[in-house]
């Protein structure tokens, strides 16, 4: 398989913005193609998201005759990696929304409802409607559910108002996070930050958030009236021991205090309370005047449900349980993950998203044409961790915690860089857009 760095004649090309291409891993045209696979496979894929679709061009350029079909219920695509952006008050709500059929091949079907059952035995998935879909191969790529019913008080209801915010829920959601975020930053109190225990997508998005708000009250010059306190889930502010480090010295720096081993219960909007759990199961509470609030995230029932989860791993939160390398389930062969809902030790970012996909392709196209697939993946992921307006980190590492950067000698990972910041804020839907098409 092509190494990150090992192409460093594509990726010095974005320092020219050739084309706009080639940031946070998903950098690099299409390969070049063999003869189509001649075939009659049902192609089921659950989910019509980045991962789905992007498989779904994939294949039709692969495959000969295969009938491809999706199945998703949202009528929107959501490009997420925007949700901070409109959340900073860079960009629209309608930045990150688009058709999600339009991005899908002429040669595939989508059926435009969610998957109500999965049957890995019988090879058939039910809608909600109760339509049965056979298939020969089963590519689930359905996503997470943000589990809001999690948090006792909380409700969608409140995001906008009295210093709540949302970022995750949505691009609507987000618009209204920043004008939370606005005002308060005007107003001044405290402000409080944190991320659930779950494993979860883009868990650099919370650290970000906490900079931003760190940054807009230093330009607007009412620091000092901000307090910002950000609460980890565990005894480290990120997974990769190295990257956790350099965050705890900017947050020293920047005066943004931090508590350890603390997962958020429940909030009181009246009282303007927040109540977290200690590591001996101990509850605290504090008082806020803005937040962020990040729910628990899991696989959708209809996966947590199904016989497609690992056991005894991540217990409650459904992840479906596949090779990590291949992707390809481990007890069911016709099945494979590959996103956010894949059992994965890393990997719940776009960027992911970019190597995973090819390795799917690879395994499925190569069994259809009597051979062994190659691909492996090997948890590339990817955070543009933003720190200030104008100013990122690009932090890219893999399942063992080592640092990947695509431009080594370049761009060093843990400086707060401009050109990193570019690559999120300019360049990075251009490439994201071409992956969906299957060009990236």
């Amino acid at each position: 398989m092509t190494r990150r760095h090992d192409i460093p004649a594509t990726r010095r090309a974005f320092l020219g913005l050739a084309g706009g291409a080639a940031a946070l891993g998903l950098a690099g045209g299409a390969p070049a193609r063999a003869a189509k696979v001649a075939t009659r496979a049902r192609i089921v894929i659950l989910g019509a998201g980045a991962a789905g679709t992007a498989l779904a061009n994939r294949l039709a350029e692969r495959l000969e005759g295969a009938q491809i079909t999706l199945l998703d219920g949202r009528a929107e695509h959501w490009y997420q990696p925007g949700f901070t952006l409109i959340a900073a008050g860079l960009k629209p709500a309608s930045y990150s929304v688009s058709r999600t059929s339009d991005w899908l091949p002429a040669s595939a079907s989508l059926i435009a409802e969610a998957a109500a059952e999965i049957d890995p035995e019988a090879k058939v998935v039910t809608t909600a409607s109760g339509t049965r879909v056979p298939y020969d191969f089963l590519v689930v790529a359905t996503g997470l559910t943000l589990d809001w019913d999690a948090i006792e008080g909380f409700s969608l209801d409140l995001v906008g108002k009295d210093g709540i915010g949302a970022v995750y829920a949505g691009p609507d959601y987000a618009a209204k996070t920043w004008a939370e975020m606005d005002r308060f930053t005007d107003s001044g109190g405290r402000a409080v930050f944190f991320r659930p225990a779950t494993e979860m997508k883009c868990a650099g998005a919370p650290l970000k958030y906490a900079f931003l708000t760190e940054d807009y009250a230093t330009r607007k010059g009412t620091r000092g009236k901000v307090d910002i306190t950000y609460f980890a889930q565990s005894k480290s502010l990120f997974g990769v021991p190295i990257v956790a480090e350099k965050v705890r010295m900017l947050f020293e720096e920047r005066g943004i205090g931090t508590e350890y081993s603390h997962v958020m219960k429940a909030i009181d909007p009246g009282r303007k309370i927040i109540t977290f759990t200690d590591a001996d199961g101990l509850e605290h509470e504090t008082d806020y005047d803005f937040t962020n609030v990040i729910p628990p995230m899991r696989a959708p029932e209809v996966v947590r449900n199904s016989p497609l989860p690992w056991s005894g791993k991540w217990e409650g939160e459904g992840w479906v349980e596949v090779d990590p390398q291949t992707l390809r389930h481990n007890r069911y062969p016709e099945v494979f993950a590959v996103g956010d809902v894949a059992g994965v030790p890393k990997g719940k970012t776009a960027a992911s998203v970019k190597w995973q996909v090819p390795v799917v392709e690879d395994r499925i196209v190569a069994q259809l044409a009597g051979q062994e697939g190659t691909e492996v993946y090997d948890g590339y992921t990817s955070c543009p961790l933003i720190t200030r307006i104008g100013r990122a980190m690009l932090i890219e590492f893999d399942y063992h915690n080592n640092l990947v950067p695509s431009f080594p000698g370049l761009i060093a990972p843990l400086e707060e860089l401009w050109i990193s910041w570019l690559m999120k804020e300019v360049a990075l839907k251009a490439t994201y857009n071409a992956m969906l098409r299957g060009k990236a």
